[in-house]
């Protein structure tokens, strides 16, 4: 069993010992996905696989926020935003804007990216490095904008 899987358990423990409803909610949902995943590759996630189950979750999250206050729903916003804050927990240490756009420059210099339309090659080599630290769209965002200045 990997370490955050370990974690996982006791904190899901610790946390009905508490009878903290809705963090127990949202533990055991992570918890169910990822043996969901585990069930349909037919093997154990080791952290980085947990990992991308647990991003998964946050961007799930961060949309049905997005939804959610679109629609007026604050109450399911508080909720959801309540549960991506535990799941946020259990992922390493976010990007901040600056070091995604350094981390950026030196992949558009390395791919030799001349303009948007090496978009693909900056994305394919820029996204295993920030798997589960950074947004995906922000990257995009962040990509996009240093390829634009190019052409």
């Amino acid at each position: 069993m990997t370490n955050i899987k370990e974690r996982l358990d006791e904190d899901i423990r610790n946390t009905m010992r508490a009878r903290n409803r809705e963090r127990l909610e949202t533990l055991r949902f992570l918890k169910s996905q990822i043996q969901l995943v585990e069930k349909n590759n037919l093997k154990e996630l080791d952290d980085d696989g947990v990992t991308d189950v647990v991003a998964k979750q946050a961007k799930d999250r961060r949309e049905s926020i997005e939804m959610f206050g679109q629609g007026g729903r604050d109450d399911l916003v508080a909720k959801e935003e309540a549960a991506l804050a535990i799941l946020q927990e259990y992922m390493p240490e976010q990007m901040d804007a600056k070091a995604i756009e350094t981390l950026a420059r030196q992949v558009i210099a390395d791919v030799g990216a001349t303009g948007a339309s090496d978009r693909g090659k900056v994305m394919g080599r820029i996204m295993p490095q920030v798997r589960g630290k950074a947004d995906g769209s922000q990257v995009n965002a962040v990509v996009s904008r240093l390829l634009e200045s190019l052409g």
